[in-house]
């Protein structure tokens, strides 16, 4: 029988599984699996996810891609004879993976944070505003133009040069390394 996948669910799943490809890569490196296994794991798991009917269920598309990646070693190691004791560490770092980041990705994001604070202090006061009320308070354009007295337009226009200017300021002192910056490099490719 061959399965079909649905198109929706693939670019679902492009979307919003495939940003945490390099975190699952890297919990199945600390384990010492073999990159050609990882590639197979990864593979296997993708062919799982495209193949659903529906994405509706997944709350949560991080977890979601770790369960079924935990899913597939399981499923490898049952058939195995002999069971290697790098997929068994796998195992345990994949249960935890998936809800706490390792103790590295929480200094570097900390960090990371810390140089979006210093750059949002730096932007005009009137774009600044702006955009913690839309990023951080979560408020619509509507509310904020009605807040402060402005039309709809410039606080798109601000908000639009805020986010340019700290991705910018990112840039320029992380290079091509900040978490954000990469992230929209993989989204794009």
């Amino acid at each position: 029988m061959t399965l079909r996948a649905d198109p929706k669910v693939v670019f679902w799943v492009s979307q919003h599984i495939l940003p945490y490809e390099t975190k699952v890569r890297q919990s199945l490196a600390r384990a010492r699996v073999p990159e050609t296994d990882i590639d197979d794991l990864l593979q296997e798991a993708y062919c799982r996810l495209c193949t659903l009917r529906s994405v509706e269920h997944i709350d949560s598309p991080e977890g979601y891609l770790f369960r079924t990646v935990r899913n597939v070693l399981n499923a490898q190691i049952r058939r195995r004879q002999i069971v290697r004791i790098d997929f068994v560490t796998a195992m345990d770092l994949l249960a935890y993976a998936d809800e706490y980041p390792s103790p590295e990705e929480e200094t570097s994001y900390r960090r990371y944070l810390s140089h979006v604070r210093e750059a949002m202090l730096s932007l005009p006061e009137r774009c600044r505003r702006i955009l913690e009320m839309r990023k951080i308070e979560g408020l619509s354009q509507r509310e904020i133009a009605r807040k402060i007295n402005v039309s709809e337009s410039i606080v798109e226009n601000e908000g639009a040069k805020g986010m340019r200017l700290i991705t910018q300021a990112l840039r320029d002192r992380h290079g091509e390394d900040a978490p954000e910056i990469q992230w929209r490099r993989q989204a794009r490719d």
